[in-house]
């Protein structure tokens, strides 16, 4: 029990979005940023998104796109689509350049060994099709990943508990599943920011009720305000740390800690 625990204290959870990945330059940020994880005596495990690529290929495919207040809506044909380019292609896509890197790596999804239990997630405003809600994380192939000393690289398509269905599933709350699963010590979301700027000064650290309270004063807004809200949702989901920061930040530990009150 206590070398499980001791693993536990040295997991880190990389969240990555699926915009940079078109990058071929971000991609080799990522892998020094993995590398550098690993030389410091942690075990890495990378969760990604993709939503930009799946948008690409609905339209070359002639699917149309609908949201429910900014929810991507996903139907049978269109979680097809989900499927191949965040289990396939995105996914891949890191494997490959973290492999090229000399890293030990291997690309699995929520549905893989039943990791990530999602149900159906309900709207009030309407029917997302097959969204998937987190219910529960099976650590075991993660877990059999990490002592085998490989890098997870894990696409948030999920499986659905009750249907067998693949469901689409948030990156972040799926990030946020899995860190707290693993008992990470971090969950770092990589963003194109250096963290949370407050007049034009990295912020350190921050409580997750004093980020909410930013937020409302307008002290943190525009795109920062989902990154802000996905990490202070990690830390009250038992996440010990959740970190905004970008490639560089990973490598040199900087960045802003969104932290629990005390």
């Amino acid at each position: 029990m206590d070398t499980e625990d001791a693993n536990d204290r040295y997991i880190v959870v990389l969240k990555v979005g699926g915009n940079e990945l078109d990058d071929p330059d971000f991609l080799y940020g990522l892998a020094n940023a993995v590398a550098a994880v690993r030389a410091e005596g942690h075990h890495p495990v990378i969760v990604h998104g993709g939503g930009k690529a799946v948008t690409d290929l609905q339209a070359k495919l002639g699917l149309q796109e609908r949201r429910v207040e900014g929810l991507r809506v996903t139907d049978d044909a269109s979680m097809e689509v989900v499927e191949m380019v965040l289990s396939g292609l995105m996914n891949k896509r890191i494997v490959r350049t973290l492999v090229n890197a000399h890293i030990r790596a291997a690309g699995v999804s929520g549905v893989d060994d039943g990791t990530i239990y999602v149900e159906k997630m309900w709207h009030p405003l309407g029917d997302l099709g097959r969204v998937g809600e987190v219910q529960d994380v099976d650590d075991h192939l993660l877990r059999a990943l990490i002592a085998a000393d490989i890098v997870p690289v894990v696409s948030p398509v999920s499986f659905g508990a009750l249907d067998a269905l693949s469901y689409n599933v948030n990156a972040d709350h799926a990030a946020t599943a899995i860190a707290a699963k693993l008992g990470a010590i971090k969950l770092i979301f990589i963003s194109n920011v250096p963290g949370i700027l407050v007049a034009d000064r990295v912020v350190r650290a921050v409580t997750a009720q004093q980020a909410e309270q930013w937020i409302e004063e307008g002290i943190i807004f525009g795109g920062m305000i989902p990154k802000v809200r996905s990490a202070i949702e990690a830390v009250r989901n038992g996440v010990a740390q959740a970190v905004i920061t970008n490639l560089a930040g990973v490598q040199d530990g900087t960045g802003t800690g969104v932290i629990g009150s005390r």
